[in-house]
């Protein structure tokens, strides 16, 4: 039989009354009584454990550790009611503000100088924190959401490379409460304007609006928080979902799991969306990556559901309330000044206008990716809309005749300037052949009139007859315009045909015409 005293045996996972027991020695405990028939007395003999212990073994199984009654602490000694009344205090506390294990290990050794190990602290506060409710887990209900009434919405930030630049943008997501249906779009801010046109696009995107829509306290929706569930709504968003006739309801404050939803949506798109960083040429192209991500989902099952998202939906859509047959005008207009740079200034950021207009008062109309300048009831500039301070979004072109004027400033005009970073090398070459002709001032003068012409035709049609002007030595803007008017053009009648084998004509009837008077 093995030995009491077997060395490198597992441990059996029990404390009995201080000793350890091996499973090699509960076995020999067992078999030397049950089996040999041999007494408590001799076996204690063999292998050196109380008879406590003994009897135990012979009354039970190796169940495992078995947890103390009550948990003892002797090394914190008279040190418990004041860590109980430390985290007492705690209750009303900030989360980030209150006593963490290692913070009250360091008091007592400060302040009551405690000799103790930084484990014993922490155990006892683990378990004291869970008696006095202090940072304790929330459960949840298993909920079942009626189909086709709550939609829950939120925003999420990622990063994404835009015409081959790396830009942090917002993204909205829109998620079914019921199908788990998800719409998600892209944007540059998360403004209201932005707010309004992602549910429209979304709207959209799940033909009908949901009768209750869930957020939590977003800035765009909501001026005042108030007690228990009451809001005061900003204007623009009552006047919102009053057109779309759905009903807002808003989370408690710090209670993202009342739209657990969404909360999940939002983490899914980052991590499976939006790895790796998504690159498009446009924010428009961005999303409609997007589009075809949220289509493709429509075929995933969720857990302890019947049927996909799809199927689901299917069911869900008969629930929608009509969308309205004009949409909701998403605009917003302001009244501006054009200063001396020929810009309006609007949301802190710079529009340029034609020069003619400085000093004027315009209408500007700002859309949530456009803005449209009017004076006199006529639309004279539309920008793509900018979003941040001190932006400027000039149009080379509305400029040129003010550098007509002053063509020593071509050079170092911000329009321009940024324009060149673009411009194809034909036009640079035809710059330096009319400045070499016509000399500094005169030459960009004339270029500058090469410039104009891309207001009335194509781009591509002007850097075409520019190629072909520097081809055939021309030296002038009406040379180039020129070429513009006629490189399109087909001659009126056929070329004449086999003239080199035709018989040259009788000139000389012309000779007798030298005497005529």
């Amino acid at each position: 039989m093995p030995s009491g005293n077997t060395k490198g045996a597992t441990l059996m996972c029990c404390r009995r009354l201080g000793g350890m027991i091996t499973m090699d020695q509960y076995e020999y405990i067992r078999t030397a009584h049950r089996v040999y028939g041999k007494s408590i007395r001799l076996i204690q003999k063999e292998t050196g454990h109380d008879r406590q212990t003994i009897r135990k073994v012979l009354g039970g199984e190796p169940v495992g550790y078995t947890q103390r009654s009550v948990q003892r602490y002797p090394s914190l000694g008279a040190h418990l009611k004041l860590i109980d009344s430390w985290l007492e205090a705690d209750k009303p506390a900030a989360k980030n503000q209150r006593h963490t294990a290692t913070r009250i290990y360091h008091r007592l050794v400060k302040e009551k100088g405690f000799s103790g190990s930084e484990s014993s602290v922490r155990r006892y506060v683990r378990h004291a924190k869970v008696r006095l409710g202090v940072n304790a887990g929330k459960a949840f209900l298993p909920l079942e959401p009626d189909c086709g009434q709550e939609a829950e919405a939120d925003w999420g930030g990622a990063t994404a490379v835009v015409g081959g630049e790396a830009v942090r943008l917002k993204f909205f997501c829109m998620r079914s409460k019921f199908s788990g249906k998800p719409f998600v779009r892209f944007y540059p801010c998360e403004r209201q304007q932005a707010l309004f046109d992602a549910h429209m696009h979304a709207f959209d995107f799940f033909g009908g609006i949901f009768k209750t829509i869930v957020y939590d306290n977003l800035t765009t929706a909501v001026e005042k928080v108030l007690k228990g569930k009451r809001r005061v709504e900003q204007e623009a968003f009552r006047q919102f979902h009053a057109f779309y006739n759905f009903t807002a309801k808003f989370c408690n404050r710090a209670s993202g799991n009342e739209k657990g939803g969404v909360e999940g949506l939002v983490g899914f798109a980052r991590r499976n969306y939006m790895v790796p960083i998504p690159k498009a040429e446009s924010i428009e192209e961005l999303n409609e990556q997007l589009l075809l991500e949220c289509v493709a989902y429509g075929n995933h099952r969720i857990e302890g559901r019947e049927g996909t998202v799809n199927e689901l939906f299917e069911g869900e859509k008969t629930h929608l309330i009509t969308i309205p047959s004009h949409p909701f005008s998403n605009q917003q207009a302001v009244e501006s000044r054009i200063n001396h740079y020929a810009t309006a200034i609007v949301d802190k950021n710079r529009y340029s206008v034609p020069t003619r207009y400085a000093g004027f008062k315009v209408r500007v109309i700002l859309g949530v990716d456009r803005v449209d300048i009017f004076y006199d009831g006529k639309n004279i500039a539309t920008h793509g809309r900018l979003f941040g301070n001190n932006k400027w979004q000039l149009n080379p072109d509305h400029y040129l005749e003010l550098l007509q004027q002053r063509p020593a400033a071509f050079e170092t005009a911000r329009p321009i300037k940024e324009w060149r970073k673009k411009w194809p090398q034909a036009l640079e070459q035809l710059l330096l052949r009319f400045i070499e002709t016509h000399g500094e001032t005169e030459g960009t003068r004339d270029f500058i009139s090469v410039l104009m012409l891309c207001r009335d035709n194509a781009t591509e049609d002007v850097i075409t007859a520019v190629e072909l002007a520097l081809g055939n030595g021309i030296t002038s803007s009406a040379g180039v315009k020129h070429i513009l008017l006629f490189m399109d053009s087909k001659p009126s009648f056929e070329p004449l045909k086999g003239w080199a084998r035709t018989p040259p004509p009788d000139v000389s009837a012309y000779g007798q015409l030298g005497g005529v008077q």
